[in-house]
């Protein structure tokens, strides 16, 4: 791997436009200076932005395109219109070509799916890539998947997952041996959806090298982080976080209230700033900004689309990361591995 992370970015994604992207970029650079960055866009948008940020500029190249990718398009719109020539393919294919390490996008999630898909292809013996991305828990951090890729699964799916979200809690939590849990509606084995049993039967028999099954878990035991690993199908899992951060906004409106109501309250706010500031940031759903595709033949983030600036810089931090600790690499290991060991047992698993 070469010393510089080059890094592609759809500049016409996301729901703000390359207004946010630009600035995210920015942040990112200030943060990683041996970013390049490889923006696609229309010159007439972006490139003004990118002539008041001389050490952005410095450091990108701009590829002009006036096709982007609707957040409204369906999938099979977006690749009859989008493809070969708008923002969000041309970002990935410079992944497919070598061009860059990885591709961020802000763009609608099923046309960045399908385009990644369509593309850079999957990796052996997966059928569906799925959107990890860390979550802030009680004990640190764990690695949730899916959470919005595809809707449904069945129970060969669902054990897949849990071999690439192990491999991910290796590589970014350090974790020699991650604990999974597939989310279900109990504890109980009599529980939940008979693909969900099934996934929990095979990854409890079997013998996956690299991670620990601990079975089943609930919705609150997420945050708990009971397991470095929770796994779950997307439409669940898209749930969860809209929940998640929600809830957190929810409560710092609560808490900005309550902390301006009377007098009193904002005395005793001035004594404790330092601590709501630390809870402030802990809250903020900008720090978990970024969903890796894994899966895929190449390395794609997906942010908000409604990511502010700090929001889009933390997606590209996911993106520079990942690739500085060779996921895809240690991610096709992993797969192999697990394949040697239990994949011809799943035939018989899958519904």
């Amino acid at each position: 791997m070469s010393q510089k992370v080059r890094i592609a970015l759809d500049a016409m994604g996301g729901d703000h436009g390359p207004a946010v992207i630009v600035a995210g970029a920015e942040l990112a650079l200030a943060r990683h200076p041996e970013t390049e960055f490889l923006l696609f866009g229309n010159s007439a948008l972006v490139a003004p932005l990118l002539d008041s940020r001389p050490a952005l500029k410095a450091a990108a190249k701009l590829v002009h395109t006036d096709i982007a990718v609707r957040m409204e398009d369906k999938p099979s719109q977006a690749l009859r219109y989008g493809r070969w020539k708008s923002s969000m393919w041309l970002a990935i294919d410079a992944v497919k070509k070598g061009d860059a390490d990885v591709a961020v996008s802000g763009g609608n999630t099923g046309a960045l799916m399908a385009m990644s898909k369509f593309n850079l292809k999957t990796l052996p013996g997966i059928d569906r890539p799925a959107i990890a991305a860390l979550w802030p828990t009680l004990r640190g951090e764990s690695v949730v998947l899916d959470l919005g890729a595809s809707i449904g699964a069945d129970a060969a799916h669902l054990v897949d997952l849990a071999v690439m979200g192990a491999a991910m809690a290796r590589i970014v939590l350090g974790v020699a041996q991650p604990t999974v849990g597939l989310l279900n509606v109990g504890v109980e084995e009599v529980k939940g959806l008979e693909q969900v049993r099934e996934a929990g039967a095979t990854l409890r028999e079997q013998k996956f090298p690299g991670l620990h099954y601990r079975g089943f878990v609930e919705g609150d035991d997420i945050g708990k982080g009971t397991v470095d690993v929770v796994v779950t199908e997307g439409f669940a899992g898209n749930i969860a976080l809209k929940t998640a951060e929600g809830t957190a906004r929810q409560i710092a409106e609560y808490l900005k209230g309550a902390m301006s109501r009377t007098l009193r309250a904002r005395i005793g706010y001035l004594f404790a700033r330092s601590a709501f500031r630390q809870l402030r940031e802990l809250m903020d759903p900008r720090r978990a900004n970024g969903g890796v595709f894994l899966g895929l033949n190449g390395i794609v983030i997906k942010s908000h689309g409604g990511a502010d600036a700090e929001g889009f810089a933390a997606a590209i931090a996911i993106g520079h990361d990942v690739v500085r600790d060779d996921l895809l690499a240690k991610i096709t290991a992993a797969l192999g591995r697990s394949s040697k060991a239990a994949r011809p047992a799943l035939s018989g698993v899958a519904s």
